[in-house]
C-alpha cells in the first residue's frame, strides 16, 4: 500500500492532476515570493542608503565645526542631539568621531577618548566609505571621511538598528506565504472537485465495463448520455454498440451451442436407436421360444434371462441420454456412474468403426462439482475422439482425482488436432464462436464449460493422435457420503 501511495502513475486522475497543478503552483510561487523578495532587498537597502546618507549628512553638519577646532565637548553635544533624533527605517545606536591619527575624540557611548577605534569596526570599512548591513544581527554601520578645504578633518562611524525594516521584510515574506498557500490550496480543491466532477462519466463507463467481466452486458441508459459532454456522449454511444454486439454474440453463442447440443442429439438418438433394436430381434425370439417351449423351465428361464439381459442394455442407453441431455435432480453432485454410463452413449460410435476403448475410470465416490458439466465436457471429448480416430483403432479415456483436482484425460489415434481446432479450447484467450458451417462447436462448448468450472485444459501430442486433458478443481474434503 505504501509504495503504491509512492508510485505517483498509480494514483487516481482526480488526484494525479490537482495535486501536479498544486505543485506547479507551488513551484511558481516560490520562485515568484523569491524575486519578489530579492527585488524588495534591494529596494529596501537603496532605501536605507538615501536614509543614513541624509543622517550622516545632517551629524557631519553638526560635529565638523568642532572637529575643526578639536573641540571634544562640542562634538559630544553634537553627538548627544543626534542620538535622539528618530528615523523611520532605523534607530541611531551609538556614533564615533575619529581624528586623522586614528584616535577617538568624541563617542556617543562609552568608548574611551584618545583610544583606537574597535578592530571589528573599522575592518567592515577597510575599503572605504559606504553602509554594511547584516539582517541576522539585525544591524547596520555606516563610515565617512569627514573633509574641510580639500583636506581629511577626521573620520565618523556609526552604528543602527535595522530590526524595523527587517521585521516589514519577514511580515511581507509571511503575507508571500500565506496568499501562496491558501490560492494553491484553493486551487487545487477546486481542481480537485471540478475534476472529479468532469470525470464522473468515466466513473459510469468503468462501472458499466465492470459488468462485463461478471458476465452481464448492460448499456448505459440514454439518460447518462444527455447529462455528459459531446465528448463523453460519443464514448457512451459506442459502448452502448459493442454492449448490443455483444449480447448478441452471446445469444447467438448460446443458440449455436443449442443447435450443436441438438444435432449431436440427433446422431445419438440414431445410435440409441441402433442399440435398442439391435436386441429386439433376439427378445422377439426369446418371446416365441417361452410361447412355444414354456412348460420347460430351463428353456423359460433361459429365455427370461435373455428378456432381462436386453432390457437392462436398453434401460442404460435410454437412461444415459436422458441424465445428459434432460439433467439430473442434483447438478452439484459427480458420481461414479455419471461416467460409467457414458459408455453406453458411445457404443453405436465404437461398434460401427470397431474401435476400442479402454475405459479407466478410478473415480470411487462422489464429488461435489457440476455434474452434468463434467458429463458434457467428458461426452464432447469422447465423441471427438471416435470422430478423429481411424477405423479398428482405438480411444483412451482415463479419470482420477486428487486432493484439489478432477483430471479427465481423453486420447485418440487421430491425425492431431489442427492449432485452430486447438484454439477453440484456450482459456487464456478464449476464441470467437465458430460459425454454423464450422466444425468445433462441440469443442468450444467445452472450453466454456471448463472456464465457467474454474478449470483448464493442456493439448499434448504423444507421436500419434492427440491427448487432452482436462483439470478442474475441487476442494478439499468435499468428497461425499451417498446412501445406497
Amino acid at each position: 500500500m505504501t509504495t503504491r501511495l509512492w508510485h505517483i502513475a498509480a494514483w487516481p486522475l482526480v488526484v494525479k492532476v490537482p495535486v501536479l497543478v498544486a505543485g506547479l503552483m507551488v513551484t511558481v510561487a516560490v520562485a515568484t515570493s523569491q524575486v519578489v523578495l530579492w527585488r524588495f532587498a534591494q529596494d529596501q537597502k537603496s532605501n536605507l542608503e538615501l536614509l543614513t546618507g541624509a543622517y550622516l549628512d545632517g551629524l557631519s553638519a553638526a560635529v565638523l565645526p568642532a572637529l575643526v577646532r578639536r573641540d571634544a565637548r562640542g562634538v559630544f553635544d553634537a553627538l548627544d542631539r543626534a542620538q535622539g533624533d528618530r528615523y523611520a527605517a532605523f534607530e541611531p545606536r551609538f556614533a564615533i568621531v575619529e581624528l586623522p591619527n586614528g584616535t577617538i575624540l568624541a563617542s556617543s557611548r562609552r568608548f574611551p577618548v584618545q583610544g583606537a577605534v574597535p578592530n571589528e569596526l573599522r575592518g567592515r570599512f577597510a575599503t572605504g566609505d559606504g553602509l554594511e548591513l547584516d539582517p541576522d544581527s539585525g544591524r547596520g554601520w555606516l563610515a565617512r571621511t569627514l573633509r574641510t578645504e580639500g583636506y581629511s578633518a577626521g573620520r565618523l562611524f556609526a552604528e543602527v538598528d535595522i530590526a524595523n525594516s527587517l521585521r516589514v521584510r519577514r511580515k511581507i515574506l509571511f503575507t508571500l506565504v500565506l496568499v501562496n498557500g491558501c490560492l494553491t490550496l484553493a486551487f487545487a480543491l477546486g481542481g480537485y472537485f471540478v475534476l472529479k466532477r468532469m470525470l464522473q462519466p468515466l466513473g459510469v463507463l468503468t462501472r458499466y465495463v465492470e459488468q462485463i467481466r461478471d458476465g452481464r452486458v448492460e448499456p448505459v441508459p440514454a439518460g447518462y448520455r444527455y447529462r455528459v459532454a459531446s465528448e463523453f456522449g460519443q464514448l457512451f454511444d459506442r459502448f452502448n454498440s459493442m454492449a448490443r454486439a455483444f449480447s448478441e454474440r452471446q445469444t447467438l453463442a448460446a443458440h449455436l451451442a443449442e443447435q450443436e447440443k441438438c444435432a449431436m442429439l440427433g446422431r445419438l438418438a440414431s445410435g440409441m436407436a441402433h442399440e435398442v433394436n439391435n436386441p429386439l430381434g433376439g427378445m422377439l425370439n426369446a418371446i416365441d421360444t417361452i410361447q412355444t417351449y414354456g412348460h420347460d423351465p430351463a428353456v423359460r428361464q433361459a429365455s427370461l434371462d435373455l428378456l432381462k439381459r436386453g432390457l437392462a442394455g436398453i434401460r442404460n442407453v435410454v437412461g444415459a441420454t436422458l441424465v445428459t441431455y434432460k439433467g439430473s435432480s442434483d447438478t452439484s453432485v459427480l458420481t461414479r456412474i455419471d461416467l460409467e454410463d457414458l459408455r453406453f452413449l458411445v457404443q453405436h460410435e465404437t461398434g460401427a468403426r470397431r474401435l476400442r476403448l479402454d475405459w479407466d475410470n478410478h473415480l470411487t465416490e462422489p464429488i461435489a462439482i457440476d455434474g452434468p458439466a463434467v458429463r458434457q465436457i467428458t461426452l464432447n471429448l469422447l465423441l471427438n475422439a471416435c470422430a478423429a480416430s481411424p477405423d479398428e483403432g482405438f480411444v483412451a479415456v482415463q479419470v482420477a482425482r486428487s486432493d484439489r483436482e478432477l483430471c479427465i484425460a481423453v486420447a485418440d489415434q487421430g491425425p492431431g488436432l489442427p492449432k485452430d481446432m486447438a484454439a477453440l479450447l484456450d482459456q487464456v484467450a478464449p476464441a470467437p464462436t465458430p460459425s454454423p458451417q464450422r466444425k468445433g462447436l462441440g469443442l468450444w462448448t467445452t472450453g466454456q464449460l471448463v472456464r465457467r468450472l474454474g478449470g483448464h485444459i493442456g493439448v499434448e501430442h504423444p507421436g500419434v493422435g492427440t491427448r487432452v486433458v482436462v483439470y478442474l478443481p475441487i476442494k478439499s474434503g468435499e468428497a461425499l457420503d451417498v446412501a445406497a
